[in-house]
């Protein structure tokens, strides 16, 4: 036991021993319910706050460069925080990183859940959105580990899909023009597919000790689909 505690940073969990595994990913999913709650805890914080008001003034007010700005810095923090929970030197700095990315998606979700909170137009929408967020995700989750298949071919494609979809959206913020449902409907689905895609690799890629990072990739792809599901839904009223 001592010898493998020793190398759990190089030990897979597909090959590691069915006790350490399960733990692995029990500690994965805790951490990841972890983050929502404190999102959840620190996005009410903003919103309810004048910071909140302050927040989507900065981002909607000074236009489409303004958000540009923010999705910028948000892009550099998301790296920097998802390096850090990959740290083999220290569990702090791993925690440090999710915490960071954490409170960063609540920064950058702020503008849009204010709007949903004060306008009457959209009431109802984020419980609306969290629901199905939480049911696609379930089911997702339930598609891989029931069938036990490793979705590391989708790595490419997914990548490949991604910068595709900053492109647009950079594009759009630049020149003005608006992307509508369909973009937003190719978004749910690159989320689902990063789902399918991080959920694999907790069985078959991330090695143990690693389920902070894990954790924080999870979060990263259920706040991707989130975002596109109220995003939609906002678009129908």
């Amino acid at each position: 036991m001592a010898d493998y505690t020793l190398r759990r940073e190089t030990v897979l969990a597909s090959e590691a021993p069915l006790e350490a595994r399960r733990d692995f990913i029990k500690k994965t999913y805790a951490h990841l319910a972890a983050a929502i709650f404190v999102f959840m805890g620190v996005e009410y914080l903003l919103v309810t706050s004048p910071l909140g008001m302050k927040i989507t003034q900065l981002t909607l007010g000074n236009g489409r460069y303004g958000w540009l700005a923010v999705l910028a810095a948000f892009m550099v923090v998301g790296w920097i925080a998802d390096r850090w929970s990959r740290s083999t030197s220290s569990s702090g700095v791993q925690y440090l990183g999710l915490a960071v990315y954490v409170v960063a998606e609540a920064v950058i979700f702020c503008p849009i859940l204010f709007l949903c909170t004060y306008l009457t137009q959209f009431d109802g929408l984020i419980g609306t959105a969290g629901l199905i967020t939480a049911i696609a995700f379930a089911g997702l989750t339930a598609v891989v580990f029931l069938t036990k298949a490793d979705f590391a071919w989708m790595r490419t494609l997914l990548w490949a899909a991604s910068f595709v979809a900053l492109g647009v959206a950079v594009a759009s913020l630049v020149f003005g023009f608006q992307i509508g449902i369909v973009y937003s409907a190719a978004m749910v689905l690159l989320a689902s597919g990063y789902i399918l895609y991080y959920t694999s690799n907790i069985l078959h890629r991330y090695p143990i000790g690693f389920h902070v990072a894990a954790a924080l990739a999870l979060f990263s792809a259920v706040a991707l689909l989130f975002w596109y599901v109220l995003r939609i839904l906002m678009s129908r009223r």
